[in-house]
């Protein structure tokens, strides 16, 4: 922790003309005011930090002119943490009332030189002469108080950095979220131990009562039942309707009365018993574990929950580290939060990457066919992590934008599965208008493109008795078609004789070329060649054959 957190310069402009500079310090004692003496020497920022080599130097430099003590720790700390927020708290701003009136104040803070000059009306200056100015006085600045020494300056220093430690570890907004880290991390330890003692009740009353395990699918409801019945003899006297549905404890009574169990002891059913009711506490405490989650998350991120949901919601935010942590990630890393095994898994095979990680289990997602899930994992990937900055960064405490997200997100799965057969209109807030589809209706007016079509009665087909005239035409048609064959006979008559003559052309056998002596003589050489070769090669190879079998 460093003493001077809040530094500053006043400059003063006499009549003669001459500045004379204060500088301010904050230190676990109270502020200090320094005068500069030599104004000259601040025109060269290169050489300023020569003058601070030595006390005796860096006291020709700069004089102790005004300190305001603190009166007890607590408006120490509370000067340190208006200081911080970039404020200045009420001791600090009478001290520079009553030492700068009508001064210009060189500031290394811009903010709070800004908030001193609208509220004190003291000019602030801010330059890189400033700033070597205020190094060398820290580095120096036991030397320039009287009666201030290390041993004094460090253990008040190391305790009001400890109170610090702890006001900001108590009133810091990022940890709120640590109690939905915790809760979430409960929840599923409790899921596992559930689970393991549900199977135990399971195993262990199944040798007494095997054909429960079949007509009772609930884990709470057979530890119910178990507690309740103990031996399975007792079946019969009572009675379930509070915990079964009828039909399921007439299936509980015939079972007992065949079933294939063993006998157990009082002391077997004692300690069966003591495990229905750990499974109930446990079931019991889980319900109200999750509904405090639930209402942890609606009021830090109710947005976030709004898309997402509770269990997710809570589970990114614990795989994050924190609400703020988890809004500096983009969309593309929150929509594979989780799945880092798998990333690096296809990174290093070269394979397809994963396309969700936790928020695979939103009911968003969930909804999408296998095809679409991809798709609107990313769509809401992108969605949540705007929410996550809104509920991080923002002033608001309502959760209408995650409820405008997520409705934007159900139209686009309609419209990735085929089931919007309108056009929606209007804003997401209030239930969409559909519009019945007309191919002839024009997008942008309310006419058509084409008229409309009305019924045509001529166009319908009457049975009628045949008359004069009909008879005619029937008549005439005949007579075309007759015509038409005996056309088609006298053309096939004149092609057959010229097909005949073409058949005749191609039968007729060419006139075979005759072949030189002399490249007669060379094939038959060849040929002769070719037949003395091959007895020798087939004896290499069996002679080859033999050797190897030999060896």
């Amino acid at each position: 922790f460093f003493l001077s957190l809040s530094i500053s310069l006043s400059l003063r402009k006499p009549s003669k003309g001459l500045v004379k500079m204060l500088a301010l310090f904050e230190t676990p004692g109270g502020f200090a005011l320094f005068k500069v003496l030599k104004e000259g020497k601040l025109s060269n920022v290169e050489d300023l930090g020569n003058e601070f080599l030595t006390a005796e130097s860096a006291r020709k430099m700069v004089q102790l002119k005004a300190f305001d003590k603190f009166d007890n720790t607590s408006d120490a700390l509370e000067a340190v943490a208006k200081l911080r927020e970039g404020t200045a708290s009420k001791s600090l701003r009478k001290f520079l009332k009553s030492n700068c009136d009508g001064e210009t104040l060189a500031v290394a803070d811009s903010k709070l030189g800004n908030i001193i000059k609208e509220k004190l009306k003291i000019d602030c200056v801010h330059n890189n002469a400033v700033m070597e100015l205020l190094r060398g006085v820290r580095s120096q600045f036991t030397e320039l108080i009287s009666g201030l020494g290390d041993n004094d300056l460090a253990p008040m220093s190391l305790g009001l950095s400890h109170s610090l430690a702890r006001y900001t570890l108590k009133f810091s907004s990022d940890k709120v979220d640590t109690m939905i880290i915790q809760a979430i991390g409960l929840l599923d330890d409790l899921d596992k131990e559930l689970n393991t003692y549900a199977m135990r009740v399971r195993e262990w009353y199944g040798w007494h009562f095997p054909e429960l395990a079949k007509i009772v699918q609930d884990n709470i409801l057979y530890a119910k039942a178990v507690k309740l019945m103990g031996d399975r003899i007792n079946a019969a006297k009572l009675d379930f309707s509070e915990i079964l549905a009828d039909e399921i404890e007439a299936d509980l009574k015939e079972a007992s009365v065949i079933s294939m169990g063993t006998e157990v002891s009082d002391l077997d059913l004692l300690h069966i018993r003591e495990l229905c009711d750990q499974v109930l506490s446990l079931a019991e405490y889980r319900a109200q574990l999750y509904d405090y989650l639930k209402s942890r998350m609606n009021t830090i991120a109710p947005n976030l929950t709004a898309l997402v949901g509770e269990l997710v919601g809570a589970r990114l935010i614990s795989h994050g580290g924190s609400l703020l942590n988890l809004s500096k990630q983009p969309g593309s890393t929150v929509q594979i939060l989780g799945a880092e095994k798998a990333l690096f898994r296809a990174l290093k095979t070269k394979h397809a990457t994963p396309k969700y990680g936790l928020i695979y289990h939103a009911s968003v997602v969930g909804q999408a066919a296998p095809k679409h899930k991809g798709k609107i994992s990313r769509s809401l990937a992108a969605k949540a992590a705007l929410a996550i900055r809104c509920d991080a960064l923002g002033d608001g405490q309502d959760n209408t934008m995650g409820v405008e997200n997520r409705l934007k997100l159900e139209a686009r799965l309609r419209n990735l599965e085929g089931k919007d057969l309108g056009r929606l209109s209007g804003s997401a807030k209030g239930k969409p208008k559909i519009e019945v589809y007309d191919k002839d209706k024009k997008k942008g007016s309310g006419g058509l493109i084409t008229p409309a079509k009305t019924y045509n009665p001529a166009a319908d087909s009457l049975l009628q008795t045949p008359t004069a005239d009909s008879e005619n035409g029937v008549k005439e048609k005949k007579d075309k078609k007759k015509k038409k064959k005996t056309d088609d006979e006298e053309e096939a008559k004149t092609e057959e004789p010229s097909k005949k003559k073409s058949k005749k052309k191609k039968s007729e056998p060419e006139p075979e070329t005759v072949e030189e002596p002399a490249k007669k003589e060379k094939k038959k050489r060849k040929h002769e060649e070719e037949e003395t070769e091959m007895p020798a090669k087939k004896k290499e190879k069996s002679e080859k054959k033999k050797k190897k079998s030999e060896v």
